[in-house]
């Protein structure tokens, strides 16, 4: 057992260490030529779709809700699996292993993982197809058997995928809340395990259209609280907003950071922390967003794609930036040998908890929250890749045996389960990104047919911009 283990942990070492998130950057960077910057010159529509919603843009009439859930309740479902622990607790091991300019690159790939999430959710929206009872099942797996005829790396998606819902979004998210629980309050992890078990199920049971609803409420408010804290600490610290951002800056391009946890950062480990850390932090060309993004109710596969666009950037841009922010404005790293031996979420919380102690409370209720919401979300991409293969019986099977997942992972020893899931996940992103590249033709098609679409509404914002390029 211990060899296999070792295997598999050469493998998940070998797989993240470069070939992935090169992979992953390449495939960004090559859609934001195909889509020629797409990302960037229709940024605020997809914030406009978001702030004022499906059905005040444009609403849908009964017969065109091809759907199970609202297109915010769908991208606030790929928020609640793409905003979890990773924005706060590893943001701040990103800086600490490879300094302040890794916030910098995180920014970097961000930006092409925008581009990487618009076209997965288009082309989860524009092969999805009706399951049993009626219900949406689209995704990768989707793409890859009708939009490649590729049967076998759908299966093999579909296969990741499950593996990855019962390690990365069950057991390895109970396990974070059950252990910060245990630090902060003493709470035993079997009550933590027994607690969210019940609440979990309460939520998943239901199915998708109930995971759906507890994301577009619990997302919103926890990221809302969160934020909020932080901007109250960046306020206190209003003088030294303007050095953070310099020294962001300069570390990106040479190493330097300021005395304390990250001695030793390089040029090299900012790129390779920040690329990590912003890929972990929005999960986009993993694929899981794309099941996600299949489910909305919308006329028009490219719109979802817009809405997953504002996904990265509220994951990426907006949380993680104010976690690393917060950390560098108030220098908690740079705090003597204290904060030398700080990292993770303790790392976080120490930054929080310098205006008032109660912020530090904010962070622990944040990681608990956002895993929450992470173990819901990865039940909606675990249910669906099941009705994929099995149909809509065992899909309601998955979800009882999720729930107990749940619980036994607030009792299991987490690293070799991580090690598995890690790797799984990790081999989901490759068949998603293949057909990314494969069929950008479609993607083009998709959103040049919107784009036409919003001019001929009259638009103001489409219309002063030319359409694609043939």
């Amino acid at each position: 057992m211990t060899d296999l283990m070792e295997i598999l942990e050469f493998l998940k070492n070998a797989l993240w260490g470069g070939p992935l998130l090169f992979l992953l950057v390449g495939v960004g960077v090559y859609q934001t030529w195909v889509l020629q910057g797409l990302q960037f010159r229709h940024f605020f529509h997809g914030l406009k779709l978001l702030v004022l919603g499906q059905d005040k843009y444009e609403p849908i009439s009964e017969h065109e809700k091809n759907g199970e859930l609202s297109a915010f309740q769908s991208l606030m479902t790929s928020l609640a699996g793409a905003v979890g622990t990773g924005n706060i607790t590893g943001v701040a091991i990103a800086l600490s292993l490879g300094g302040y300019g890794a916030l910098f690159w995180m920014w970097v790939i961000a930006l092409f993982g925008m581009i990487t999430a618009y076209s997965e959710a288009v082309l989860a929206v524009r092969f999805r197809q009706k399951g049993e009872n009626g219900t949406v099942i689209g995704g990768p797996m989707q793409t890859l058997l009708h939009g490649l005829q590729m049967k076998k790396s759908a299966l093999a998606f579909a296969i990741f995928c499950i593996i990855s819902s019962f390690g990365i979004g069950a057991t390895i998210q109970s396990n974070s809340v059950a252990a910060g629980l245990q630090e902060s309050f003493g709470i035993a992890p079997y009550w933590t395990g027994l607690v969210m078990a019940f609440i979990t199920a309460c939520v998943v049971l239901g199915g998708v259209k109930s995971i759906g609803k507890a994301a577009s409420v619990l997302v919103p408010f926890m990221a809302i609280s969160y934020l909020g804290a932080g901007i109250l600490v960046l306020m206190v610290h209003v003088e030294s907003l303007i050095p953070a951002l310099l020294l962001i800056v300069r570390s990106a391009f040479t190493g330097h950071a300021a005395v304390g946890g990250f001695l030793g950062a390089t040029f090299v480990t900012a790129i390779q922390h920040g690329v990590s850390i912003g890929i972990f932090a929005n999960e986009a060309g993993l694929g899981s967003l794309a099941i996600a993004a299949s489910t909305a109710r919308t006329k028009h596969a490219a719109r979802q794609g817009f809405l997953a666009i504002s996904g990265v950037f509220i994951s990426t841009m907006v949380i993680c930036t104010m976690t690393g922010m917060v950390i560098a404005v108030t220098d908690v790293l740079s705090q003597g040998s204290q904060g030398a031996q700080l990292t993770g979420s303790a790392l976080t919380i120490a930054a929080f908890s310098q205006v008032r102690p109660e912020f530090g409370l904010v962070v622990v209720f944040g990681l608990v929250f956002f895993a929450f919401t992470s173990v819901l979300a990865w039940a909606c991409y675990g249910e669906k890749t099941v009705e994929f293969l099995w149909g809509a019986k065992p899909a309601k099977i998955y979800r009882y045996l999720y729930t107990v997942a749940v619980f036994l992972g607030t009792l299991i020893e987490p690293h070799s389960v991580w090690v598995f899931a890690n790797l799984a996940n990790g081999l989901m992103a490759i068949p998603n990104l293949f057909s990314i590249v494969r069929l950008s033709s479609v993607v083009k098609e998709e959103t040049q047919l919107y784009l036409t679409y919003l001019r001929s509404r009259g638009d103001k914002e489409i219309s002063k911009v030319e359409v694609l390029q043939n």
